[in-house]
């Protein structure tokens, strides 16, 4: 591979490590790589999953971010706190502050709430080498906020992300690098699971193929992996040799919003009766969202899982309307329709998610005259303002006060983990 060809970078890719436990044991006065500690997503359900686990937590026990709260062994040593996500990211922002310290705004790209990548182009007169600075935010971090980050350091985003995840997390420095020339030495020989971007499914369809490290998806011949996998054989193969085109300035939350959805994993099993009004507050969060970006949409699609006690499984299934809507009531009767026309009529329910999409403007749609459609509309966009107001739960339907309702216990919550 000719790497003249394509631009280099000086690009960081900075991981807080076990950030949301760190950031509980510092609460606490306590180390974060040494102390036991695990962040519960709700420490009032034994089944609730476990968040976070500190680095000696998953040492001493095993326990990883997939484990169930019963599954903590009985270690009085083992510190067990309730997940506080206003916490979590008020100390994100602090810490991407911190890094304004060291490049400007349009330089940074935030990945996740403890996941960012910084680009340091032309930063030598100020604080030195791409790997100087790496120490500087390195050491930046732990001074004020007493937290160990991992650190990859590559010649564009791609290098960066997987040299970091690979490399940097498991030495004890906390920083590698990886440039083109060493992609074959340090990336090649890892299975095709461990590189950034390629799932379950992925994997087993590059398994299919004999292909089972990323060298092996490098040598694979261009055009039968487009062939198998599109658009993403092609990214593959480019990953693969090291090559991301991806930008490194600009505004990179700026995306263009296609679909409007709302979904929940509910705390117990549903019958029919109590998913109706969960999806009641489903739609209205969804129609909510559209009307905030005026916008409708002509299509919506529910999905539904069922509960593992009555056999698991599930559907998901869609349908288009002759006039795009983001009227609650309208989504809510369209899901209902669907709800009983596939519904296997006896599982009890687990989760459930709705979507709006083929948006449009709002102010392209036409209302029917001889309709209550305007009505409704304008009761949408009221309700909203009191919202905006004076709080998401200001006014509410009354199904949302039964058991059944979800918006009361999901307004107490950041991502669906306690504020």
């Amino acid at each position: 591979m000719d790497y003249s060809l394509y631009p280099r970078n000086d690009i960081l890719c900075i991981d807080m490590r076990s950030f949301y436990a760190s950031v509980e044991a510092v609460k606490l006065g306590l180390d974060p790589m040494k102390t036991l500690l695990a962040v519960i997503g709700d420490i009032s359900r034994p089944g609730s999953i476990v968040l976070a686990a500190s680095p000696a937590l998953k040492e001493k026990h095993g326990i990883s971010n997939v484990s169930r709260f019963f599954e903590l062994p009985n270690d009085p040593a083992i510190h067990i706190v309730q997940a506080n996500m206003a916490d979590y990211l008020h100390v994100s922002i602090q810490i991407t502050k911190l890094l304004n310290h060291f490049a400007p705004k349009e330089a940074i790209h935030q990945y996740s709430v403890d996941e960012v990548w910084v680009t340091v182009n032309g930063l030598e007169k100020l604080f030195g080498t791409r790997q100087e600075i790496a120490i500087l935010i390195r050491d930046a971090i732990l001074n004020e906020h007493r937290i160990t980050s991992a650190i990859g350091i590559g010649d564009n985003k791609f290098l960066a992300k997987v040299v970091m995840d690979l490399h940097a997390k498991k030495i004890e420095s906390g920083i590698a690098e990886c440039k083109y020339e060493d992609v074959a030495e340090k990336l090649w020989p890892f299975s095709v699971e461990k590189i950034w971007g390629i799932g379950s499914r992925m994997k087993r369809n590059l398994h299919r193929l004999g292909i089972t490290t990323l060298g092996q998806i490098a040598q694979f011949p261009l055009d039968q992996l487009k062939k198998h996998f599109g658009v993403m054989g092609e990214q593959l193969y480019w990953h693969a040799w090291g090559i991301d085109l991806s930008p490194i300035f600009g505004d990179f939350t700026k995306t263009t919003q296609e679909s409007f959805g709302h979904g929940i994993s509910l705390l117990r099993d549903y019958t029919k009766e109590e998913l109706l009004i969960c999806l009641l507050d489903l739609c209205e969060e969804v129609c909510r969202r559209a009307r905030t970006a005026q916008k409708v949409g002509k299509t919506i699609h529910l999905g539904i899982g069922y509960s593992t006690e009555t056999g698991g499984g599930g559907f998901s299934r869609s349908t288009s309307l002759y006039t795009p809507t983001n009227i609650t009531m309208e989504m809510h009767q369209v899901c209902i329709r669907l709800f009983n026309t596939f519904y296997d009529g006896h599982s009890k329910i687990r989760r459930v998610y709705v979507t709006l999409t083929n948006l449009s403007d709002d102010q392209d749609t036409q209302l029917d005259l001889f309709e209550e459609r305007s009505k409704q509309k304008d009761i949408g966009y009221v309700m909203d303002t009191i919202r905006d107001r004076f709080g998401a739960t200001a006014i509410l339907r009354a199904s949302s006060y039964t058991d059944a309702g979800i918006t009361l216990d999901r307004s107490k919550k950041i991502g669906g983990h306690w504020a």
